[in-house]
């Protein structure tokens, strides 16, 4: 039987000069999940506008159950105006308001979380008011809380992020974000300790301090790592020829989502996450299409 997990947020669209296409890390990792095979449900509202009908066809054409998606008659459909420009210094403008601002508590949410494997979040969702009562009152039910902070400046509130935190499980962090975090906490790390043994001193804080069970610290084209009970487990990740890295991020956690709860070890979920971030990043946009052997695919190349 396929674990259930609900993905909470933002489904928007990312508007390039040229072109626009689907985004949103939330529903990127819904996306992910619902081809990986398993039964996925996404909180989040859109607009009652043509932005709103394609992102529903979009996402319908995974396979994503729509229940959970609402209609706003108010509010757009959100967007991110992309200025790339610079290459190098690309330029994003999350506009505000939007339809995912407003998140209202459903019973049909209230329903989808209460029968979840898995409830995965960010922090970007709760730029407003509304959608961060929703999400609070969500995070009581009690089921596995996966938080992939994704800092977004300036949308994150730390008070906000310590609550959430404290109905954290598992807690997705990049190495800068890990930075921000230990900044905010005023975390001493020495200057001359490794950042291994910096990673070690957020992490063994952030532990004792809230009810999380293991932090994924994702760094880049390095791998990632994984911590748990004061161990480390990391990965090199997997080099391949990056054709855009939008989506490898949300790749990566679907993948982690999926053979976490399977119940592999730190060392597999991390070879499948980063050979599911290797893959993505080898294709255009976030959310191309796939079979789990073109992933695997990733992994016979390396050896």
């Amino acid at each position: 039987m396929s674990k259930k997990v609900v993905c909470y947020g933002e489904m928007l669209w990312d508007c390039f000069p040229e072109h626009e296409i689907p985004g949103g890390a939330p529903m990127n990792v819904a996306l992910h999940l619902c081809q990986l095979g398993l039964d996925v449900q996404m909180i989040s509202r859109i607009g009652l506008d043509a932005h709103g009908e394609k992102l529903l066809d979009f996402t319908s054409s995974f396979g994503l159950d729509p229940t959970c998606i609402q209609k706003d008659e108010i509010h757009p459909t959100g967007k991110v105006i992309v200025d790339n420009k610079d290459p190098e210094n690309i330029k994003y403008d999350i506009v505000s308001p939007a339809a995912w601002d407003y998140i209202a508590l459903t019973n049909e949410a209230l329903k989808a979380v209460k029968g979840a494997d898995a409830f995965i979040f960010g922090s970007l969702s709760v730029r407003n008011q509304v959608s961060w009562e929703t999400l609070y009152h969500l995070l009581h039910e009690p089921v596995l809380k996966i938080f992939d902070i994704n800092l977004r400046a300036p949308f994150y509130d730390f008070e906000q992020i310590e609550i959430i935190l404290g109905y954290t499980d598992i807690l997705k962090i990049n190495e800068h974000e890990l930075l921000i975090v230990a900044d905010y906490f005023d975390i001493d790390l020495p200057e001359k300790s490794t950042h291994l043994e910096k990673s070690k001193m957020v992490c063994a804080y952030l532990t004792e301090h809230f009810p999380i069970s293991m932090v994924c610290i994702t760094l880049g084209d390095k791998g990632a790592m994984i911590y748990q009970e004061g161990n480390i487990t990391s990965h090199p990740g997997y080099s391949v020829k990056v054709e855009d890295t939008v989506g490898s991020g949300d790749a990566f956690l679907s993948g982690f989502v999926k053979t976490y709860l399977e119940g592999k070890r730190p060392q597999d979920i991390l070879d499948f996450a980063c050979a599911m971030g290797a893959y993505v990043a080898t294709q255009k946009g976030g959310t191309p299409r796939y079979e789990i052997e073109d992933v695997l695919r990733v992994k016979e190349a390396a050896k």
